[in-house]
Formats: C-alpha cells, structure tokens, sequence
C-alpha cells in the first residue's frame, strides 16, 4: 500500500496536554507531533498555523469542521463558513476536506430520519461540487456513537451522495456504535478516502493503536486489497476512562512504529 504519509487530527493532542495541566500552545503542539514521527497534521491551515507548522518539517494533510449536514443547504452557509476554510486548506497543499455531520443535539441523543440522512448526503455532493476546482476531495467523517445513526450517516455517502463524495473512516467511533470499520473498507472500497484511526476497548478508548478490540492487521489489509493511497491518519484520545500510563507523543510514536510494521510486513 503506498500511503501519503502519517497524520493526526489534533483534537487528542489539546485534550491531553490539559490533561496533564498544560495550555495547548500550538508551538509545543508541533513540535511533539514532529518529534513523534508525524509527517502531517490535521488543522484550519490558517497563515500562523501553517508557518509554524511547516517550521517543525510538518505538511498539512487535511482539516476538519463539523456543520448540521441534516438541514436544508440554503440554511448551512456555506460560501461563508466552508469555502474559505476549503480555501486555505488547498493553499496549504492538503487534500481532504472531513466533514462531521453534527447530531441534532449534542446533549440529548436524537435519532435522525431518513430525510436526514437524504439531506446530508445531498448537502455533501453540494460541497463537493463547490470545492471541486480547489483539488480537494470530500470525506465524511463519522462520529455517531448509536448504530442507528452511524448507519445512517454512512447511507448518507454511499446511497445518497455523489460518487465523487467519500468516508472517512474513524475506526474508534465506527466501533463504539457496533460497527465493524474492516467491512466498511471491504464493503466500500472506492468510497475509503481517509482514516482516523484509534483502537478501543468497548467505548473507552485504548491509549495507542497496539491494545484493544480493533485488528489493524486486517484493517491495513482491507485498505491494501482496495489500493488505498491516501493518509493514514491518527486520532488517538485519552479521557480519563482511559487511564494513559504514557505521554501522548510515546502512544503517538510506539502507533507509528506498529503501522509501520504492519505495513512492511504486506510488502
């Protein structure tokens, strides 16, 4: 399989430094990730971020915004929110544009209906449409933690939405909604555009990729059977329940190591 590189989204990254007592400083931030062994990050490659950024030798992968895919288009705003956040992210030279569809309520679980999941998938070829000229490919990112809704979400892309549109898939929350993410790379092989990857024990969290319920054999064996060619990305995320007996740039370095084993071992 010959990936892009390795990446992370960097929301785990805040989440533990503040863990640990410490302000997220995106200086420290970089430069942990650098020293972990990372290739790329996933930010909003605004001109700060991105110069620095590039100073620890790191390239910009993809961002990350979640919108209200279930509401009309007209009502998401688009052209004001998407398109210059798309912008930025293609001048940074990144590719993957990963879109949350956002749950109708983050306090009380809510079960979207079908018209919704109609609706995110019309909005999404509507983005896609829109940012096409960028060079930017369309990814969305599952994050239900219920099974109806995870389903939901992924008949969004795969019946309703247009080809061109993708997953990303999240393994972490594709498990935690009992959803099996190596069918959803064997099922869905030209739809597999990027990965956010975190093993779990049950719904908590396991501190790297070596522990948990997930097989990252076969998953990296799935994604090599359907010729994925992208990044693979981490999202590592240590809350409490998790209990981390390591700092996040050890689980984020001793992850690389594994996939990077995984990896020669299918050459």
């Amino acid at each position: 399989m010959n990936i892009k590189g390795f990446s992370s989204n960097m929301y785990g990254w805040t989440e533990r430094w503040k863990m640990d007592g410490k302000k997220p400083q995106w200086e420290d931030l970089f430069h942990a990730c650098a020293e972990a062994g990372l290739d790329a990050v996933e930010i909003d490659a605004d001109t700060e971020k991105l110069k620095l950024a590039r100073s620890f030798g790191l390239a910009v992968s993809a961002s990350y915004i979640g919108l209200p895919l279930h509401i009309p288009f007209n009502d998401l705003g688009v052209v004001q929110t998407v398109l210059p956040f798309a912008e930025r992210l293609a001048a940074a030279d990144g590719t993957d544009l990963l879109i949350n569809a956002d749950p109708i309520s983050w306090k009380n679980p809510v079960s979207k209906s079908e018209d919704h999941f109609k609706q995110q998938g019309e909005n999404l070829s509507r983005i896609s449409e829109l940012v096409a000229s960028l060079g930017l490919k369309v990814c969305l990112h599952n994050h239900a933690a219920d099974n109806h809704n995870a389903r939901g979400d992924l008949r969004s892309v795969i019946q309703y939405a247009d080809p061109l549109v993708g997953l990303c898939i999240d393994t972490g929350w594709a498990h935690v909604a009992g959803c099996n993410p190596i069918e959803w790379v064997t099922d869905y092989p030209d739809r597999v555009f990027a990965f956010h990857l975190r093993n779990q024990r049950g719904h908590v969290p396991t501190e790297d990729l070596l522990e948990g319920d997930i097989n990252f054999v076969s998953l990296l064996n799935s994604a090599a059977a359907a010729k994925y060619n992208g990044w693979l990305a981490l999202e590592l995320w240590h809350p409490q329940s998790t209990q981390p007996v390591r700092t996040m740039t050890e689980d984020v370095e001793r992850s690389l190591d594994y996939l990077r084993h995984i990896l020669a071992l299918s050459l």
